[in-house]
């Protein structure tokens, strides 16, 4: 009896259906303007960083061979061997002036362009911060009056003149009258008599956004980076004279191997220039701030357009403070 005794199945235990971990399902959202905006400027800076450089490297590899052939006939095999020789070091001491003034000069400028990105960047999330709550503390003195709607409206001007305008040079957006200023139209909706809670805020959105205009002011003259072209011409100018004299000794089949050097040093040079261009230009660019900016100023329209649209739908509003 003990033997045909078996004991009962045991039952398994199934969480009910709410609790059970449903299945993950892709849904794909169409991509926004921001990452349209985003796509397109990366798309464009590689092109403007990348065709450039390829077509100077493949000049100089076509141009390098006859660049040599005619320093040779013009200088003469006997000069050119001096040269190539370099006794005095004249050429290893102007190759390296030059280096050095040009490493120093777009060393510092890369960091200088790259910093003020940093302070843009920055300065943006900051301003954008208190420009929502700024339209937060709104909402709540004002929501159910008549000058609510007023209010909103000084809001969406501010980001479409000011915010948004990454065209216009900030010394010509510091320069707005007060009457054209739509933080003077909300303090003067919301603040008059005894300052409130927004005064303060539309004074922190000011300082904010006096932080956005210093950083995104360009300080560097377009002259600067003349001068940086200037000075990696210059580099680059003496490795034909040194292969022109070189080639009259070692053969042709060097001065082949020279210049595929030559090619991918100015090549390089081309590229790394034109990546502090691009970092010195305040929009336009995949190093820029309109793509973050595009994504920030995206979400405070919604919150508008939603503010807009709960007004329309209000019963009533409510009697003037």
């Amino acid at each position: 009896a003990a033997a045909a005794f078996r004991p009962p199945p045991r039952l398994k235990l199934q969480p009910p259906p709410s609790l059970l971990p449903r299945q993950a399902t892709a849904i794909k959202t169409p991509p926004s303007d921001a990452d349209k905006l985003a796509r397109d400027r990366l798309v464009k800076t590689s092109v403007v960083l990348l065709v450039p450089s390829l077509a100077v490297g493949a000049l100089s590899l076509v141009a390098f061979p006859a660049l040599c052939r005619g320093m040779r006939s013009a200088f003469g095999v006997a000069t050119l061997a001096v040269l190539s020789g370099d006794q005095g070091q004249f050429i290893q001491n102007f190759l390296s002036v030059i280096g050095i003034l040009f490493s120093l000069l777009i060393g510092n400028t890369y960091a200088f362009c790259y910093n003020q990105q940093v302070m843009v960047y920055m300065a943006l999330f900051e301003e954008v911060s208190v420009a929502k709550a700024l339209l937060e503390q709104a909402t709540l003195v004002c929501q159910g009056r008549p000058s609510y709607a007023g209010v909103l409206d000084d809001v969406q001007r501010y980001v479409d003149r000011d915010l948004k305008r990454a065209d216009l040079s900030p010394a010509v957006l510091l320069s707005t009258r007060p009457r054209d200023d739509p933080l003077e139209a909300i303090m003067w909706q919301t603040s008059v008599g005894t300052p409130g809670a927004i005064y303060d805020t539309v004074r922190w959105l000011r300082r904010a956004r006096g932080e956005r205009l210093g950083a995104m002011q360009r300080k560097l003259p377009p002259l600067h980076f003349a001068l940086l072209f200037l000075l990696g011409i210059l580099e680059v100018c003496a490795f034909p004279l040194l292969s022109a004299g070189a080639a009259t000794t070692v053969g042709a089949g060097a001065l082949r191997v020279e210049a595929a050097m030559f090619a991918l040093m100015t090549a390089a040079l081309t590229l790394t220039l034109g990546v502090v261009v691009q970092l010195w230009r305040p929009r336009g660019s995949a190093y820029s701030v309109d793509a973050a900016l595009a994504v920030m100023v995206e979400g405070l329209e919604d919150e508008l357009s939603a503010r807009r649209a709960a007004i329309r739908s209000s019963p009533a509003d409510l009697p003037p403070a």
